[in-house]
């Protein structure tokens, strides 16, 4: 993959999305000192300038169908969680867009799509990977990093060279129905509260506290949740919270 690297931007995402008609497909933008890093709907993203892995992926799908766009997180998700299990690390997906270990959150992605007419027409698949950081200074409410789980540092180029690998593995594996499907199911034993047991959520809209238990992820990203009745629910980002 050809890369682009940058000492300080605001955003590995804002540049590739104002920069798309020249980007090459498969274009790695990495941000040594990102300022105001995205997460989904504008939540902000703390990383320590050197110490992390902030970047983004620059991707023209061919004749990918923008309703199956999630399938697209879904590698790149589970090419992180790959990346960081060999890295000694068992870490899981946290529906949409949160990668953890154990309760705490190591990883988060930002996906944008732009689309034209019924297909893709480019992906952004951004992320920040807390990697050397020893210490979280920001209100985020459960972060933690490699090296406080590890007690080292790690590369952050070999990493990356693993997630970008993976990556490019795992989406050649959509162009398969039988390899796609199957990723999917990988997708979903990888879910965090992904195994069959009812936890407590919180519906955003009318803030009602229920179990349920997470039975699939729709192609458009949709959380499907089974109530402890039966009762099923579907839920969009930021429709429903996890309860801790």
């Amino acid at each position: 993959m050809k890369r682009i690297i940058l000492d300080e931007i605001a955003s590995t995402n804002t540049f590739a999305a104002q920069n798309s008609s020249e980007l090459e497909s498969g274009t790695t933008i990495i941000a040594r000192s990102q300022t105001a890093g995205r997460g989904q709907r504008g939540n902000s993203w703390e990383a320590e300038p050197g110490k992390n892995l902030t970047f983004c992926i620059f991707l023209r799908p061919e004749n990918f169908p923008a309703r199956q766009q999630f399938f697209i997180s879904e590698a790149f998700a589970l090419a992180i969680v790959d990346a960081l299990g060999k890295c000694g690390v068992t870490a899981k997906i946290k529906w949409p867009n949160d990668i953890y270990v154990g309760d705490r959150k190591i990883c988060g992605i930002l996906i944008e799509h732009a689309v034209l007419g019924m297909n893709l027409l480019h992906t952004i698949a951004g992320a920040g990977i807390n990697i050397n950081q020893r210490e979280f200074r920001s209100d985020a409410p459960n972060p933690v990093s490699l090296y406080q789980l590890l007690g080292r540092e790690s590369d952050l180029n070999s990493i990356l060279e693993d997630v970008e690998q993976r990556f490019e593995h795992r989406l050649g594996l959509l162009h398969d129905e039988k390899s796609a499907h199957a990723q999917h199911q990988e997708f979903l034993s990888t879910l965090w509260r992904g195994n069959g047991e009812f936890h407590p959520y919180r519906d955003v809209a009318t803030q009602r506290i229920f179990r349920a238990r997470i039975v699939d992820v729709q192609p458009l990203g949709h959380l499907h949740l089974e109530e402890e009745n039966g009762e099923p629910h579907l839920y969009a980002f930021k429709e429903v919270e996890f309860i801790l």
